[in-house]
């Protein structure tokens, strides 16, 4: 009897030590629930309890949404996800991210409905055209960082998007790497359109010594310059200077085994 009595009150210790989250302040449970995937907000805390249901409705809950992850754990449901998320924002979305599986049409209802933008990520996202992004990034005034990775996107759309996004100051731009052409056409592009660039990553680019002194030349504000997988680069003695002297943070991979060089 006496070793039951031990461990009953043992266990009545552990248990006054666990947290009750329904006491935390709302502020920080609005913080914590800030920090979790988009998809866990929608599919599980808000139906937690009346408390965070309650928080979940405020719009400003919704200024961030994330829908990220793998491949293999999307479903056919995110795209509702997504609206009903950006519904809730009530205009008040300032940075997104999503991966695999938005569209033309998610990627339109997503600009109608956040003209506030200033973070878009947008990864693996083959659904989405030329036209229906070059439509989408018209409306984008405000946007100053967008991530394009592996979208089978043109030339087309990275010039409507550095002559219609003024205000663009970081620019993440991945292509596919079997690309065995030497190309400076996005560089060019870069160095017409957007002067304003303070960061810029290039991967899977195919551009040469003349791509990159335009964009040198044409982006002057550059701070911080990534270029991965750029095999057509040869990079000479005055060139290599010129990026030590015009830019803090540069980094540089030569071959396509992704070795990256530090300068």
């Amino acid at each position: 009897m006496a070793s039951c009595s031990i461990s009953a009150r043992e266990t009545g210790s552990e248990s006054a030590t666990v947290p009750n989250w329904l006491e935390l302040p709302t502020d920080i449970i609005t913080n914590i629930l800030r920090r979790l995937d988009t998809i866990d907000i929608v599919k599980n805390a808000c139906i937690v309890c009346p408390l965070w249901w309650s928080i979940c409705k405020d719009p400003l809950m919704w200024r961030t949404i994330r829908m990220i992850g793998e491949r293999s754990y999307f479903n056919a449901n995110f795209p509702e996800i997504c609206h009903y998320a950006v519904e809730r924002s009530c205009g008040h979305l300032e940075e997104i991210s999503v991966e695999y599986f938005a569209t033309d049409e998610l990627l339109e209802f997503i600009v109608e409905n956040g003209t506030n933008l200033r973070c878009m990520r947008l990864v693996e996202c083959q659904y989405i055209s030329d036209e229906g992004f070059c439509k989408a990034v018209r409306k984008l005034l405000q946007l100053e960082e967008l991530e394009i990775s592996l979208c089978s996107l043109s030339k087309e759309s990275l010039e409507v998007l550095g002559r219609s996004c003024r205000l663009l100051k970081s620019l993440i731009f991945s292509r596919e790497w079997n690309r065995p052409v030497a190309d400076d056409g996005d560089a060019l592009i870069i160095s017409e359109t957007m002067s304003r660039l303070r960061r810029l990553h290039l991967d899977g680019n195919r551009l040469t010594d003349i791509g990159l002194l335009a964009i040198l030349n044409g982006c002057p504000l550059l701070e911080s310059l990534y270029i991965g997988g750029c095999y057509h680069l040869e990079l000479s003695q005055g060139l290599e200077e010129r990026c030590l002297e015009q830019i803090k943070d540069v980094r540089l991979s030569f071959t396509i085994d992704y070795l990256q060089v530090l300068l």
